[in-house]
């Protein structure tokens, strides 16, 4: 199992593309990446998830905690490229009314944070 983060950013926004599978193995590495991202205040982060084929709650959880700490530093934080089989784990958890979500192929859903 292989993850990989690259930083692409543009503009005032911080991106990221992670490509791979998230699960109990890969996890704890892609929390680590994120963690190294110096937080400030009113940041804006994308993360490009349309190279992830698999994830389970394990990335859910690295994906909440996440969002946690952007929101705490008044930033925000939008997770696009989700195939329907991802977007279906956020939408079940509740997430994806809390998160602005973006899915691939025009099935857009954003929310409010």
């Amino acid at each position: 199992m292989n993850l990989q983060v690259e930083q692409v950013d543009k503009d005032l926004v911080h991106n990221f593309k992670i490509i791979g599978e998230i699960d109990i193995y890969t996890a704890p590495k892609l929390k680590e990446r994120l963690a190294q991202i110096e937080q400030a205040e009113g940041m804006d982060v994308e993360l490009d998830l349309s190279e992830v084929n698999y994830m389970d709650s394990t990335g859910l959880g690295v994906f909440v905690g996440f969002y946690k700490e952007i929101t705490a530093h008044n930033g925000k934080l939008v997770i696009k490229g989700l195939n329907q089989r991802l977007y279906r784990l956020f939408e079940i958890t509740g997430l994806s009314d809390i998160m602005q979500i973006e899915q691939v192929e025009g099935g857009e859903h954003d929310a409010s944070i």
